[in-house]
């Protein structure tokens, strides 16, 4: 745990000259490795979800199945790298013989890189590891989640409502478990502070199936991408 002076110093705002140059060199750095990392890894799709859930939760479950469904599509499954919906995630790819990537983020707590990965990196800034995820990325899938899922959920779409980004295809996957988060937007159409056509950046799910042929649509037409279904003599895994 950080020293109440390190608390201190972190909430001091502006430093140093000197400080502030080394923060954007680490910057630079960790952006540069993740470029050398990820480059060659794609196409991909990023899950996005709780670390928290385990392996008999239903979301786990759900996860699982939508990594394995979009490797056979011939993606590589990229998440955060830890437990919980991206582990489940990654080993859903794992489990049909595709393609693992995580970005990891160095925390005290919950964190560590989940065993099916084929390839991952350590983050130590969020913001980074938050674009990298972003960035490689041709679809978005928002698994149930807390904070921080929403918050890269929220970047994802306003990247794209703002046409920052490409349109790539959003999932919202659960749509019990979203059901607020969908009222919310509901709510923010009525008061004029989105379009309505912004609904149309996403689909809302709870079927796994769905979820896989609407990113493979979108991704054929929008961006022609081949769907070349992957040679796989075994069986899912358990």
């Amino acid at each position: 745990m950080a020293s109440p002076h390190t608390e201190i110093e972190f909430l001091d705002g502006p430093q140093s000259r000197l400080s502030e140059f080394k923060f954007a060199t680490k910057v630079l750095i960790e952006f540069i490795k993740g470029f050398r990392t990820l480059h060659f890894v794609g196409p991909c799709v990023t899950i996005f979800g709780s670390a928290r859930f385990k392996e008999d939760n239903k979301y786990y479950q759900d996860a699982r199945k939508l990594g394995a469904g979009l490797a056979e599509l011939g993606f590589t499954v990229l998440t955060g790298g830890g437990p919980g919906i991206m582990e489940a995630a990654n080993r859903g790819a794992k489990d049909v013989g595709g393609k693992s990537v995580g970005c990891n983020i160095v925390l005290p707590f919950e964190q560590k890189p989940n065993p099916y990965l084929d390839k991952w990196m350590d983050f130590e800034y969020f913001f980074v590891r938050k674009t990298l995820l972003i960035k490689y990325s041709y679809a978005f899938v928002i698994c149930p989640g807390g904070f921080g899922t929403l918050d890269e959920f929220f970047e994802a779409i306003t990247l794209i409502q703002t046409g920052k980004i490409e349109k790539f295809p959003v999932v919202i996957f659960d749509d019990g478990f979203h059901s607020n988060i969908i009222q919310h937007i509901n709510k923010m159409i009525e008061e004029g502070t989105i379009s309505s056509h912004d609904k149309e950046l996403f689909l809302v799910t709870s079927v796994v199936s769905e979820a896989i042929n609407f990113i493979k649509s979108k991704t054929e037409t929008g961006f022609g991408l081949k769907y070349k279904p992957k040679k796989w003599l075994g069986e899912s895994k358990g």
